[in-house]
């Protein structure tokens, strides 16, 4: 039984909605960065990071401290407003290959402690102190957990049909995105919303594994507090079917001491190789993987398949357990430097010029997983490799704030 709540969100003012919310801070170019720090004054850049041009030489108390103060300064010039009840929210991101809509609400973290919400990657500690100390500071998130949910079919026809409402916001990003938002308000609506999220066993976080454990450890840090909000971190809820799941493709900087020749005939202990020349290949099946290497493409096809689990046999347990740990020496996949990852949304011309002009020798194309075998590892309480899954709808910061 999943527990969700409406919250009293904070948003943008109706006119400033295209000027607030922004892109990841790590998606934008130093010069992309610049630009919008210092030509557009209401983009949630600035309260990111109200002192960009001195984050080197303040502490992170002091910086943190910071994005409160800019935040609360945003709140007092009605750049932001907070709803005066609670509400949920309806979101659409139309980009030119997708179109995902999900529902924004808050998630319980009792759900997630008695994993009702299942995971499927590990956490960095630090990574979970560093944010729990942000959100302890700055009190509110914007970054909602991505969470999904089994198909619904009652659920899909009402979100279908609320669709025809007239929305809050309708604008577009300069990347051509489009965004819609449409609010919840009626109490009959969001009760029956509540009813279909109760009858579902289970809830799988897609992305955001980082997030929600800082959240769950700001509240076994502050629950003594007597503060309700700690109990639930944003969400944002979005059918199983509606994700995009895209894999995360591997570059590594050297052969390990081989040579070419010696590196191709280790290879075929285990896979069947294909020359694809200058062919831009990638697989479009499981158990096969593309390489680049030396100016041209290659086809490997595992040649045994019979794994005793899901885990084992993932694509990218098995480059792991066949390739990058045997042969190319690699066995801490976090933190070795030879070792760098490039999303599957991106072309794969960028694996290609990392290989040709920028100091790697060699790049893995994986086939992406399933959403199957993302729910049966969480299922048994598994976890993947490092590096997995890149999953889209990526959330508009400065949209939607969760104040704690």
């Amino acid at each position: 039984m999943a527990n969700i709540i409406p919250f009293k969100a904070v948003r943008p003012a109706r006119d400033k909605v295209s000027l607030v919310t922004s892109r990841s801070y790590d998606d934008y170019t130093t010069a992309e960065l610049a630009s919008q720090l210092d030509y557009n004054p209401f983009s949630f850049l600035h309260v990111l990071h109200p002192a960009y041009t001195n984050l080197q030489k303040i502490s992170t108390d002091t910086r943190f401290k910071g994005v409160n103060l800019k935040y609360e300064e945003f709140k007092e010039q009605q750049i932001f407003i907070q709803e005066p009840e609670p509400v949920f929210y309806l979101y659409e991101i139309q980009s030119k290959q997708n179109t995902y809509t999900g529902i924004i609400a808050g998630a319980s973290l009792e759900d997630y402690r008695n994993n009702v919400i299942k995971k499927h990657e590990d956490t960095l500690s630090y990574r979970v102190e560093f944010f729990k100390d942000y959100l302890h500071e700055t009190g509110f998130n914007t970054e909602p957990v991505l969470i999904t949910y089994p198909q619904n079919g009652e659920l899909q026809e009402w979100i279908t049909n609320y669709k025809k409402e007239r929305p809050l916001y309708l604008f577009s990003t300069t990347n051509r995105d489009k965004h819609t938002l449409w609010r919840i308000t009626d109490t009959e609506v969001i009760n029956w919303i509540q009813g279909q999220f109760a009858q579902m066993d289970s809830l799988y976080i897609a992305d955001g594994h980082h997030r929600s454990a800082s959240a769950n450890r700001l509240y076994e840090q502050d629950k003594d507090t007597g503060n309700e909000n700690l109990n639930y971190f944003m969400s944002f809820l979005i059918a199983e079917n509606d994700l995009k799941i895209y894999e995360y493709n591997r570059i590594i900087h050297d052969l390990n001491g081989l040579s070419k020749t010696d590196f191709l005939d280790a290879l075929q202990k285990d896979f069947a190789i294909e020359n694809r020349g200058q062919e831009l290949w990638k697989p479009d099946r499981k158990y096969s993987f593309g390489m680049y290497l030396d100016g041209e493409f290659y086809a490997l096809h595992v040649k045994d398949t019979n794994y005793a689990s899901v885990y084992d046999a993932l694509d990218a347990r098995i480059l792991y357990d066949k390739v990058l740990h045997p042969l190319l020496g690699i066995s801490d996949l976090r933190n070795d430097e030879r070792i760098e990852y490039i999303p599957g949304s991106r072309p794969i011309t960028n694996i290609k010029k990392m290989v040709d002009e920028n100091g790697f020798q060699v790049g893995f194309m994986l086939f992406p997983p399933t959403i199957e075998e993302v729910k049966a590892l969480a299922d048994n309480n598994q976890i993947m490799p490092p590096k997995s899954t890149y999953i889209e709808p990526k959330f508009r910061i400065g949209l939607v704030i969760y104040e704690l």
